[in-house]
């Protein structure tokens, strides 16, 4: 393992009473592309954060030990054992903003990373003021979620959130939710019984726009209320606006505003059938 911890200057010292936000970051990076390090090194220098660079994968605990807002990383150097990283990774650090920079690689490869738990996708060549911009927006969506914990749980029917753990429950019981999940439920309880529109759920959970024609929303949804009616099988939960989104609200199972769930779950079905994807050229990812 490589590592190289910067210090700010006076200069970058004096930012950093100017946004304390931003200079609090504290990042690591899993590259070897030492041109990339070392423009993505000089923009993160001149915003103010440490970071450190990682030359390989390392133990989950050394991770916790270095006291991240986020990472960075390439899951191409990893071989095909770079997803199962991923994935132990955004499981065991709930807290830990996840940003994939990596080569070329198809849409059911970001889909895939996406899923895993990473909370951004960036293709190279990119930018670095970007990749830059995306990490705080990363950031700064964790951080609104620690705000959230001093104000104890939210109780909706028989669920109970706790934004501290990252997870909900029913009678003690976890219900056993992704960090995606977990951050769908979070946002739909938290409209207190509002619509949502796709669009903005989207936005606010994954962090950009939606791509036309893209359902994850709709499939996260669909699981999470199989996960809610399986521990809380005397409520429902997650409510369907066709058209438009979704609604969170505890109504009592089998009453008239809870409709035939059959003949949701079988029209929800049909909207995330899947597309057939074209192929893309560019660097291949390896998966197991």
């Amino acid at each position: 393992m490589r590592e190289a911890m910067t210090a700010p200057s006076p200069d970058e010292r004096e930012r950093r009473a100017i946004a304390p936000n931003a200079a609090a970051i504290r990042l690591a990076v899993l590259d070897l592309d030492s041109g990339f390090l070392q423009v993505l090194a000089k923009r993160i220098e001149a915003v103010g954060w440490q970071h450190r660079v990682l030359a390989s994968a390392v133990p989950l605990d050394a991770m916790v030990a270095m006291r991240l807002n986020a990472l960075v990383i390439d899951v191409a150097i990893l071989g095909p054992q770079g997803w199962n990283y991923l994935e132990r990774v955004c499981s065991a650090l709930p807290g830990l903003g996840v940003v994939v920079c990596t080569g070329q690689s198809t849409v059911s490869q970001r889909v895939r990373g996406l899923r895993l738990g990473a909370d951004d996708w960036v293709t190279k060549p990119c930018h670095p003021e970007e990749l830059v911009a995306r990490v705080e927006a990363v950031v700064r969506r964790r951080r609104r979620t620690e705000a959230r914990v001093e104000s104890g749980p939210l109780v909706v029917g028989e669920v109970e959130i706790r934004t501290d753990q990252f997870q909900a429950f029913v009678g003690g019981q976890s219900v056993d939710l992704t960090r995606r999940e977990f951050e769908l439920i979070q946002l739909l309880a938290e409209a207190e019984g509002q619509v949502l529109q796709r669009e903005e759920i989207y936005q606010r959970v994954w962090g950009y726009a939606m791509v036309h024609g893209d359902r994850s929303v709709d499939v996260f949804v669909r699981k999470l209320r199989q996960k809610l009616e399986r521990s809380s099988p005397r409520w429902r939960y997650i409510h369907t606006h066709f058209g438009i989104g979704y609604r969170f609200a505890a109504e009592p199972a089998g009453g008239e505003a809870d409709g035939d769930p059959a003949l949701t779950e079988a029209l929800e079905a049909l909207a995330v059938a899947p597309a057939v994807e074209p192929p893309e050229r560019g660097l291949r990812l390896r998966e197991p």
